[in-house]
């Protein structure tokens, strides 16, 4: 083999080294990237963790969309009796001030709101009233097949202002939503904090 043709071989294969370690380099530094992401993601996670374990609810917030919940809810007010009772868009205003005031609940406790079109506005529309009043914590209350897309929300919104949730199933013969529906709404959960919108125009009865 000529001396020319060595050197070219030499070439590429250094060229071809040199590629290698570059590609190697890109990997690690997207690998460390990940790493760092995945680690701020579980801090967050575990600071929020620790942190709701030492906020004392002062609110409770109630999903509409079954009657049961508000049925529940009363119940769950009667044991707690400083706390104060938010109802999202649930049963006709006349129905559920009847279930709460059968349940001995005072009316100056409960708070009936209807704006909510939705499960991410459930939380929307309620969130900086909550900031507003100084509440740092709640009980989140809705239906056992409801809650993991109404947790995922609540991390997101409820999160966005510094408020710490606990979550309070309501029993139910339904099985767990389809893991997609908090996909979607943690996606419009995370649009409404940067932007300010839902997407509820999009969605109706979800």
């Amino acid at each position: 083999m000529s001396s020319v043709s060595l050197l070219c071989h030499e070439t590429v294969f250094v060229s071809r080294r040199r590629k290698r370690l570059v590609k190697r380099r890109k990997f690690k530094k997207r690998s460390f990237r990940c790493l760092m992401l995945v680690l701020a993601i579980l801090l967050w996670f575990g600071y929020r963790e620790v942190k709701s374990q030492f906020e004392h609810p002062q609110a409770m917030l109630v999903l509409g969309g079954a009657v049961e919940r508000e049925r529940f809810a009363a119940q769950f007010a009667r044991q707690h009796p400083n706390l104060t009772i938010w109802v999202s868009s649930g049963s006709p205003k006349d129905y559920a001030e009847r279930v709460f005031a059968k349940a001995g609940i005072s009316p100056s406790r409960l708070h009936l709101d209807y704006r909510a079109l939705d499960t991410v506005t459930n939380f929307t529309t309620l969130v900086d009233d909550f900031k507003a009043r100084g509440i740092k914590s709640v009980y989140l209350i809705t239906s056992s097949y409801h809650m993991r897309r109404a947790c995922v929300i609540g991390e997101i919104v409820l999160g966005s202002r510094g408020i710490d949730f606990k979550p309070v199933s309501v029993p139910s013969a339904l099985p767990p939503e389809p893991i997609q529906k908090a996909v979607r709404d943690g996606v419009r959960a995370l649009l409404w904090v940067t932007t300010g919108r839902t997407g509820a125009n999009l969605l109706r009865g979800s």
